[in-house]
């Protein structure tokens, strides 16, 4: 616990420097081992998939571990063929054993695949990606009320541009190997329902490349900003989360505050996912009512989830693993940015104890931050900095805070995923294992979602 906290505080420090220089790793051809690559014919490089039913050759996939003393020391790989139709994994063949020539053929070359990661908080309807540079204007001493003005200023001046930037930030998203996403989208009177109906067409065009959940969310305050008809029209236009936010520093009354987002929710059969920064007894208040309105409300159970949760940063180790016992025998997850800032978050130790804990992007170069790289691995680089002593086998299962806790291999390195029938949906990485893809962040090759090629390229075999 020492280790974590003393390393915490370097990278509180230093996390710019940091995460710049994680960047560069990716980028650098020494910071990977190279890969031997088994080729069969004549391959024509950077090519699409088009096809619904095809084989994906010399794909790279983790077999187990090397144990030395009980202690992993390597993970072990082998090329394999994907035979991939209608979306689906229908095959693992030896290589190119046993196959129908007359199927098209393509080659990821060597490269690792993984699961397809997820970003489970973004807010793809607001943000300056995709124009040009500009900071957050955020005085010393800003408050989330302060913000909300602000927000109310900008969000005309946003709203013409919501379409374009949001493809581009699903563009960003997917070019990291992310194809499930759970998106908060400004619910309130500047913005009507204006963000939520661009939002769903942008969505529709992209149905079969990404799938995405979305949040309404009233950023200005449930009650504040007297957002509840506009929420439960929302619900019905197909919003799949009633979002919520600060009940007490922003709508000023927490019951009040909680009881209606809980009561829509449950008036349409929705899931919450409430973002609390709250990091003070308030922030204590509503964690406990809300693990109460659950306990008592058997309709609830799995379908809270506390995006940020900053109070849990304030709470001695006893009492974390208190709460995160409620947290985990009621389901209700943790959506976390993994912050490097002043707040430690007790994230392993929820996880620790079963709570399930995401990770996601939040901000992409926006009024409240200008940091976000849409990376999920890059999540899971920090969650490695911040939260295990690394070797092999820590630094493969911190891939899991980015894949929705879908890893290749068990703790005990059986081969877990992929399997016949899975989702044909995962990312090409230029590594030899998880562990390097999380310490290196490894670049992306090629991203795929239930089949399709999403972004990059392969190449082709004939």
């Amino acid at each position: 616990m020492n280790e974590n906290k003393n390393r915490h505080e370097f990278l509180s420090q230093s996390g710019k420097v940091i995460t710049a220089c994680a960047q560069l790793g990716a980028l650098s051809p020494t910071s990977y081992a190279a890969q031997s690559t088994v080729k069969s014919g004549k391959v024509n490089n950077a090519f699409k998939i088009t096809d619904k039913h095809y084989y994906l050759d010399n794909v790279l996939l983790e077999s187990g571990f090397v144990f030395e003393d009980k202690v992993v020391v390597h993970t072990l790989t082998e090329l394999k063929t994907l035979e991939i139709n209608n979306g689906k994994i229908v095959a693992l063949h030896e290589k190119q054993l046993n196959q129908n020539n007359a199927l098209p053929r393509y080659d990821a070359g060597g490269k690792l695949m993984l699961p397809a990661m997820r970003d489970m908080h973004i807010h793809l309807d607001k943000t300056f990606y995709g124009g040009p540079w500009r900071a957050p204007n955020r005085p010393e001493g800003t408050t989330i009320r302060d913000m909300i003005k602000l927000e109310q200023k900008l969000l005309s001046e946003l709203q013409p541009y919501i379409q374009e930037r949001a493809e581009k930030l699903i563009d960003l998203i997917q070019s990291k190997g992310t194809t499930i996403v759970r998106s908060h989208c400004n619910v309130e009177p500047t913005s009507g329902l204006k963000n939520l109906e661009t939002l769903q067409t942008v969505l529709t065009r992209h149905q079969s490349s990404l799938t995405c959940e979305i949040v309404a969310f009233p950023q200005h305050g449930l009650l504040l900003s007297k957002s509840e008809d506009l929420m439960r029209e929302a619900m019905q236009m197909g919003a799949h989360y009633v979002g919520g936010l600060d009940p007490t520093n922003v709508d000023g009354s927490m019951e009040k505050s909680l009881d209606a987002m809980f009561l829509i929710a449950l008036d349409y059969g929705k899931g919450v996912d409430i973002h609390l920064h709250e990091s003070n007894s308030a922030g204590m208040a509503a964690m406990n009512y809300m693990l109460e309105t659950v306990e008592k409300t058997p309709q609830l159970k799995g379908k809270l989830t506390i995006s940020h949760a900053f109070v849990l940063a304030t709470l001695n180790e006893q009492q974390v693993d208190e709460i995160a016992e409620r947290m985990a025998a009621q389901k209700v997850a943790v959506a976390s940015t993994v912050p490097i800032g002043t707040l430690h978050m007790p994230l392993k130790q929820l996880r620790d104890k079963g709570v399930v804990v995401m990770t996601g992007t939040d901000s992409v170069i926006d009024h409240w931050s200008p940091y976000g790289l849409g990376d999920m691995l890059e999540k899971a680089n920090l969650y490695a900095q911040l939260y295990i002593r690394p070797n092999e086998y820590t630094l493969s299962r911190a891939l899991a805070i980015a894949t929705g806790d879908v890893l290749p291999l068990n703790d005990k390195g059986e081969q877990m995923w992929p399997k016949v029938l899975d989702d044909a949906s995962f990312v090409l990485v230029d590594a030899s294992c998880s562990a390097e893809a999380v310490a290196r962040i490894s670049p992306r090759i090629a991203t795929f979602h239930r089949g399709e090629m999403v972004w990059g390229s392969v190449g082709k075999v004939g």
